[in-house]
C-alpha cells in the first residue's frame, strides 16, 4: 500500500487561518496527476506552527477529502511520547491509512529513549507506523541498528522516511530490516539514487509542484525503465536543489504561489522567501515550463 511518490504536502493559508479550499484543490490536484499518496500535516505541512485544533482538522479533512483514493498517511509526531500517541491515536480514529511519525526533535533522546518512545506509540495505537529519520531538523539520528530492533519487536511499525541524504544509511537499514520493511526517501535530490539500492518510494516536497513528473520516477523504475527514470531525476535536479534552497516549505509554497494555486502565506518563526532566491526560483520554473 505505500509505496511511489507520496507528497508532503502543504498546508495553504489564509490571514493566519487553514486555506481549506485550497487544501481541497491541492489535494484533487495531486490525485489527478497520479500521486501515490499524501502526507497531512508533516514538516512541509508546517506542522510545529499548527495548533493541536489545526493539526488534527488538517488530517480529518484530507482524509474525507481524499475518500480512499489514495493512503492518508498523517503526520502524528512529537517530541512528547504522549502528545504523539494522542495525534496518532486520533489519525487512526479518523480513518488514516498509516501515521508518519518524526524522531523528538530538541530534547534528544539516546537510541535507548528513541525506541521507547516509538515502542510505547505502537504498543499504544494499532496502526501502520512509519518512522521519520531527519537527523537536519531533530539533532539525533535513529540508527539503523535501532530501527532494526523495533521492527523485530513491533509488527505495525512498517517503514521509514529517511531524510539523512545517506546512501549507506538507507542500505544499512535495507540490510537489517530485510525486503519486507518499507524505506521511502526522504530528500528529493536523492529519490532515484534510493531506488537503486532497494527503496520502496519517497515523501516528497518536489511532487507539490509537479506530480506527476515525480510519479513517473517511480513509475518508469517501477517498470523496469531505468534509464527513463534516471533523465527525469536529472530533470528534477534544478527544481529539487532551489526547493530547499531556504527552509521548507518556504521555497515550495513560493513555488505554488508562482503557478497560481496558493497564497504565499507562511507560519512565523519562517518568513517569506528572499527576493533573490525566490528570482532564482522563478527562472528554474520558467525553464522548466512551469510559468
Amino acid at each position: 500500500m505505500i509505496h511511489g511518490s507520496i507528497v508532503a504536502i502543504v498546508t495553504p493559508f489564509i490571514n493566519g487561518e487553514v486555506d481549506y479550499d485550497k487544501l481541497g484543490e491541492l489535494i484533487e490536484f495531486q490525485i489527478e496527476n497520479g500521486t501515490h499518496g499524501i502526507v497531512p500535516v508533516g514538516t512541509t505541512g508546517e506542522s510545529p506552527t499548527l495548533s493541536h485544533e489545526e493539526h488534527r482538522e488538517v488530517i480529518k479533512f484530507t482524509i474525507e477529502q481524499v475518500n480512499k483514493r489514495i493512503p492518508v498517511i498523517a503526520g502524528t509526531g512529537s517530541n512528547s511520547t504522549r502528545e504523539a500517541i494522542n495525534l496518532t491515536r486520533f489519525a487512526k480514529g479518523a480513518g488514516a491509512d498509516a501515521a508518519l511519525v518524526v524522531s523528538p526533535y530538541y530534547n534528544k533522546p539516546t537510541q535507548d529513549g528513541l525506541f521507547n518512545h516509538f515502542k510505547t506509540i505502537a504498543d499504544e495505537v494499532d496502526i501502520d507506523i512509519v518512522l521519520y529519520n531527519v537527523p537536519g531538523r531533530t539533532v539525533v539520528n535513529i540508527n539503523p541498528e535501532t530501527i532494526a530492533k523495533l521492527t523485530g519487536e513491533c509488527a505495525n511499525i512498517v517503514g521509514v522516511k529517511d531524510a539523512t541524504g545517506s546512501l549507506e544509511n538507507v542500505s544499512k537499514i535495507i540490510h537489517l530490516c530485510g525486503e519486507g520493511f518499507i524505506v521511502l526517501s526522504g530528500d528529493d535530490a536523492v529519490n532515484f539514487p534510493i531506488l537503486t539500492v532497494g527503496g520502496n518510494g519517497f515523501i516528497s516536497v518536489t511532487a507539490n509542484i509537479v506530480p506527476k513528473d515525480v510519479a513517473d520516477l517511480y513509475n518508469l523504475f517501477a517498470e523496469n525503465n531505468i534509464e527513463g527514470a534516471k533523465n527525469l531525476h536529472y530533470k528534477l535536479l534544478p527544481l529539487n536543489e532551489l526547493l530547499f534552497v531556504e527552509s521548507n516549505p518556504i521555497p515550495v509554497k513560493a513555488a505554488l504561489n508562482l503557478m497560481g494555486k496558493i497564497n504565499s502565506e507562511i507560519k512565523p518563526p519562517l518568513y517569506e522567501m528572499s527576493a533573490s532566491n525566490k528570482d532564482r526560483l522563478k527562472k528554474a520554473m520558467k525553464e522548466y515550463g512551469l510559468i
